[in-house]
């Protein structure tokens, strides 16, 4: 009988109802969109480093050419 009757404390949902496995989901999105942008951001910075090596040995190589 204790277990049909209400103990005083809130109502508990059980740890696998489909309400937590949707915010699990929906969580999962999130964390794929952040993984995807900070992919994008790591990516563009070493193509503009890249970009940016290209630049500088180029410039060095023009510049070597006023020494002689």
């Amino acid at each position: 009988m204790t277990l049909l009757t209400h103990t005083g404390r809130p109502f508990e949902g059980a740890p696998y109802s489909s309400a937590k496995r949707e915010q699990t989901g929906a969580t999962n999105a999130n964390l794929a969109t952040i993984k995807r942008v900070c992919l994008i951001a790591l990516t563009s910075l070493l193509a503009l480093c890249a970009v940016g090596g290209i630049i500088a040995l180029k410039t060095a190589a023009y510049l070597s050419h006023f020494t002689h």
